[in-house]
Formats: C-alpha cells, structure tokens, sequence
C-alpha cells in the first residue's frame, strides 16, 4: 500500500512536469515562430510548482530524503542521536500541521474575497489552492505518521529501532539505493525487450 502510494504520488509529480514541459515547448514554438500566446503557461506553471513541490515534500519524508546538516551527527552518542531523529521528525510533522493550518487560511480568504488569478484566464484561485491543499494533507499525513512512530519507538526505549529508521542517510545508503533502482530499471528494459 505504502509503495503503492508513493508510485502514485511519483507518477503525478513526473506527469505535471512533462505536461508543463510540453506546454511551455509549444508556448515557445508558438511566440516565436507564429507570433501567437497560448495565455497561460506561466500561470499553470506557477500552479505546478505549488503543487510539485508538496508532493516531492511527501516523497521526501517517506524516503528518508529530507536534507538534515549531519556533519556531527554520527559523532554524537547513540541517546543523543535517538533524540535528534525523533526531534527532527517531530518538527517536521508539527511544521506540515502548520502548512496545513496557513493553506487553510489562505483558501477562507480566498472563498471569502472571490479572488481570481491576475491572468487573462481570470482562473477562480480556490480551485488550485484546494489542490494544493489536498497536497499538503498528504504531506502532513506522512509527516505526522512518522513523527507518531518515532515517538512510540523513542517513548517505549527502542532507540535502536528508532535510529536505524530515523537517522540521515549515509552517502553509502544513498549509493545503495541508487545501484539497486538502476539494477532495477536494467532489468525491467531487458524484460521489455525479449
């Protein structure tokens, strides 16, 4: 189901960049050869972006992704690096709780005002706001999800546990998964192929 998800959530990320990359292709083609605007490519790359990026803030969490300075990490002692894992995946889960509350706000007032982008489209902004808002529902799901499982693990002594999960990534795990993916892709290409 997680890995079901996540598929999901890449392939949503990587269909909104091709889409937005073949629009702003032809908006480019067709401003410079035919003198002709397709009005709006500017705006619903605008949308992508917002929406993108919340998504990859998902896939982040879920893959253990998010950039943390770790230079003295690994040199501190086992119950301080427990500590700093459920510390950061805590915060975390408290700032998509937070994102969620300012978009909540963002959208009343939207609804509340009527507002419309400033594009000729005059697109009504309660519509790509409340995707974005489903978006950072997903995030928030997985960040507090991970911050209540670090909590448990911290909570009931499994430090361990809570550091093999929580701790940064190495640059050797970071390879591994990188060589597997691409075995992976390897193998799919030549199973394609016969």
């Amino acid at each position: 189901m997680k890995r079901a998800l996540e598929r999901l959530l890449a392939n949503l990320f990587g269909l909104a960049f091709l889409g937005l990359s073949v629009l702003v292709t032809a908006e480019t083609v067709l401003r410079k050869v035919f003198n002709i605007s397709l009005q709006g490519a500017a705006e619903l790359g605008g949308y992508a972006l917002a929406i993108g990026s919340v998504i990859g803030f998902s896939l982040a969490v879920a893959g253990r992704n998010h950039i943390r300075v770790d230079v003295f990490h690994d040199r501190f002692p086992q119950r301080v690096q427990a500590f700093m894992n459920w510390l950061s995946a805590v915060a975390l889960g408290l700032l998509a709780l937070f994102l969620v509350g300012v978009c909540l706000r963002v959208i009343t007032k939207t609804i509340e005002y009527g507002s419309t982008a400033q594009t000729p489209w005059a697109t009504p902004l309660v519509i790509p706001q409340s995707v974005w808002y489903a978006a950072l529902w997903v995030f928030a799901g997985y960040a507090v999800f991970y911050a209540a499982r670090a909590s448990w693990l911290y909570f009931s002594g499994r430090r361990e546990q809570l550091l093999a999960e929580f701790h940064p990534k190495s640059a050797k795990e970071e390879l591994s998964e990188e060589l597997e993916n691409l075995a992976q892709r390897s193998g799919g290409t030549e199973g394609n192929g016969r």
